[in-house]
């Protein structure tokens, strides 16, 4: 009885203040938010920033728990004094001419750029280090980086966060334009995220999708923080970050419109569970441009506008913690599409498709008098297979002739005719109006020389192959198949005959 009192007592005790009925509030906190940006090209920009923010002081304290913040990165914080991390990976080059200004721009390849604690004694033997650790981290070539491709930067790469002092000593900067960015590189950067890619904003980032595009950008963020109004301590800020751009008329089938599914090959379910704000953006600011409407389906609950870049920026809002936006069947595909007046249609395109159809492209156009008009399409070359070249391929390639079909005004006006009664010359184009006549004109067929390769390599190769094995599988035959056969010696021809005649008739010895 005395034992059970006892046990108890302890029970109560661990239920009390401070056991297991009391919960510290949690000190970290996640947002994640896509903004999708229709731009000027017709292309579709994708925006993901996932930021988890954890108010602790790393330097200070000995953390032994995470819950939201990578431990990998938590530790890599304390053990080489980091102030501030800057990691990113890119394929493919921000066009600014033809998509304006995006958020953050990175160069080709990997960047990675450092500021260390004034308390850090050998900067360089700590770079070193670091770069190997993230290599191994993020599966990349970043051991490559050494003294030869390290810089020490003293106007640019000022601190983002909050920084005690800008002595560039403890900065380091290097770049390497030729690393490749793939799957590899992804699923590590995917894996720091509190949801991984199970829920979420995360379930959209699929690789065989966002590697098919033609920008694809993701970067790691480290800095410390305010984590108040009066900056009377500190937090740490991790924000991950990956911009794509889809290419409309490849991924629309030739059409602006797009959808998240097109894109992504997804659709939303369901908001991070851990995450304190899970929303979706859609810049709308360009709702009308060229005599087109833009429509997004389905319509935002909210808005949100503000200065971004220099422009006022109108965006919809869609909230997934709000249950008013996840529908019943849990599905939300938002929707952009362009609708244009039926009667100021002009531009039909249809891409190619390797080995299956061709390009075609229409535009409706006027033209004025006495204009010239140059229509020039950029293209690549390549390499074809070896079976479809043609048996002259250093001749070059043919391209259809294009097309032109007019409405040209006549001189004068022609009177209406009866078709069976007039010329068949007369009646090939007929004409509803006596003030314009139809004409359709051909160009001359493009000549496109393509790289070939060299053909007489495989005819040398056939003929040398051919030599060697004539010579050597007709010796090694005649050597298997040959007999030998041993003759005896032969008892004489006929002059040895006659000969033994005569010394027979002489009564002399046969030879």
């Amino acid at each position: 009885m005395a034992v059970a009192v006892r046990l108890a007592l302890i029970v109560l005790l661990l239920l009390g203040p401070g056991g297991w009925g009391h919960t510290e509030p949690s000190r970290d906190s996640l947002r994640e938010e896509l903004v999708i940006t229709p731009l000027p090209s017709g292309d579709v920009a994708a925006t993901f920033q996932f930021r988890t923010r954890w108010d602790s002081e790393l330097q200070r304290e000995e953390v032994s728990h995470y819950r939201l913040f990578p431990k990998a990165l938590g530790q890599l914080i304390s053990k080489y004094s980091l102030q501030e991390l800057h990691l990113s990976f890119t394929q493919g080059f921000w066009r600014t001419r033809y998509w304006g200004p995006p958020f953050l721009q990175a160069p080709s390849g990997a960047e990675l750029w450092v500021w260390f604690q004034d308390t850090v004694t050998d900067v360089d033997k700590s770079w070193k280090e670091l770069s190997n650790v993230l290599s191994g981290i993020f599966c990349a070539s970043l051991n490559f980086i050494d003294s030869t491709n390290t810089v020490i930067p003293t106007a640019s790469f000022k601190p983002l966060g909050l920084a005690n002092g800008t002595d560039h000593y403890f900065l380091r900067y290097a770049v390497l334009p030729r690393e490749v960015v793939c799957t590899e590189n992804l699923t590590p950067w995917k894996k720091l995220l509190p949801c991984s890619s199970k829920a979420g904003l995360s379930v959209l980032l699929k690789a065989d999708r966002l590697f098919h595009t033609s920008y694809h950008s993701q970067a790691v963020h480290i800095r410390p923080v305010c984590r108040n109004a009066r900056c009377t301590s500190i937090s740490w800020e991790l924000r991950q970050t990956l911009s794509v751009v889809f290419d409309a008329f490849v991924t629309g089938q030739g059409k602006k419109d797009w959808s998240l599914f097109r894109m992504f090959s997804r659709t939303l379910t369901e908001p991070c569970p851990l995450a304190a704000e899970s929303r979706v953006y859609v810049d709308i600011t360009s709702s009308k441009q060229d005599n087109e409407t833009l429509e997004v389906n389905p319509p935002p609950l909210t808005t949100y506008q503000d200065v971004i870049l220099g422009t006022q920026k109108t965006y919809a809002v869609y909230d997934l913690l709000d249950t008013a936006v996840i529908n019943n069947s849990r599905n939300l595909n938002l929707q952009l599409k362009w609708k244009r007046p039926p009667e100021n249609g002009y531009i039909h395109y249809q891409p190619a498709q390797d080995r299956l159809q061709p390009h075609l492209l229409e535009m409706l156009i006027q033209l004025p008098a006495n204009s010239v008009t140059k229509v020039s399409i950029q293209f690549e070359r390549a390499l074809l297979k070896w079976t479809e070249y043609t048996p002259d391929p250093n001749h070059g390639f043919y391209v259809s002739p294009s097309v032109l079909s007019a409405l040209v005004p006549s001189i004068v006006a022609s009177k209406p005719v009866d078709w069976e009664e007039s010329p068949l010359f007369n009646s090939l184009f007929p004409g509803s109006d006596s003030s314009s006549y139809f004409v359709r004109l051909y160009t001359e067929p493009l000549l496109v020389n393509l790289p070939t390769p060299d053909f007489s390599m495989p005819y040398n190769v056939i003929c040398l192959t051919c030599t060697v094995v004539a010579v050597c599988y007709g010796s090694f035959y005649n050597l298997l198949t040959r007999t030998f056969h041993i003759e005896e010696p032969s008892k004489g021809g006929l002059a040895k005959r006659l000969a033994n005649l005569i010394r027979r008739a002489r009564g002399v010895p046969p030879l």
